[in-house]
């Protein structure tokens, strides 16, 4: 969760299951509504300090060609020029810079989140990363949730269009929810 790895010996290496792990998006949608939508493909690594959470980091990159809102033809319109333009801009990325502990499994997570090419720092409230369970294969995994808001506009994301009755058809904030699962590294 802060910058580069703590040396600590109390520190764990922990990856995203990619397979349990998901972003989910909501945005507005003609001013009536809320369009949701989720990310797949999400790689990471947590190095988690034991015995200091605050002092553990965190980095994630998502595949934007998983983007799926349930209808094909939005999902294409989203990975176009338009608004992602996956072909230049493949990935999501969020490395975090700083973590503050705001209750007993609880964290305000600070990072910069790269969409589109334009890096800006974003919090996010973290639950989670409670005690350990050993799965059926023998693996030590950890989960957590973590939501925040961001505006697209900060992240070059401006298509819209005007409605006649007035207001836009793509709101400008999007409410992010991702919950993830880690299993240790061996």
């Amino acid at each position: 969760m802060s910058s580069p790895a703590t040396t600590s010996a109390a520190v764990s290496t922990w990856n995203i299951d990619p397979a349990h792990t998901a972003a989910d998006f909501k945005v507005r949608h003609m001013m009536i509504s809320n369009v949701k939508g989720s990310i797949k493909g999400i790689q990471g690594v947590l190095h988690l300090d034991e015995a200091d959470p605050s002092r553990s980091t965190f980095h994630a990159t998502a595949d934007l060609s998983t983007i799926n809102t349930g209808e094909p033809q939005r999902d294409a319109h989203l990975k176009s020029a338009d608004f992602f333009h996956h072909e230049q801009f493949p990935q999501i990325t969020f490395s975090s810079t700083a973590v503050k502990r705001t209750g007993d499994e609880e964290f305000e997570v600070t990072g910069d989140l790269t969409i589109h090419g334009v890096t800006k720092p974003v919090k996010l409230a973290v639950e989670g990363l409670g005690a350990p369970h050993k799965d059926p294969w023998g693996n030590l995994r950890v989960g957590l949730s973590a939501t925040g808001k961001i505006n697209r506009k900060d992240f070059g994301l401006h298509w819209n269009a005007p409605l006649e009755t007035g207001g836009v058809l793509v709101g400008e904030e999007v409410s992010v929810t991702i919950e993830a699962e880690f299993v240790k590294a061996a």
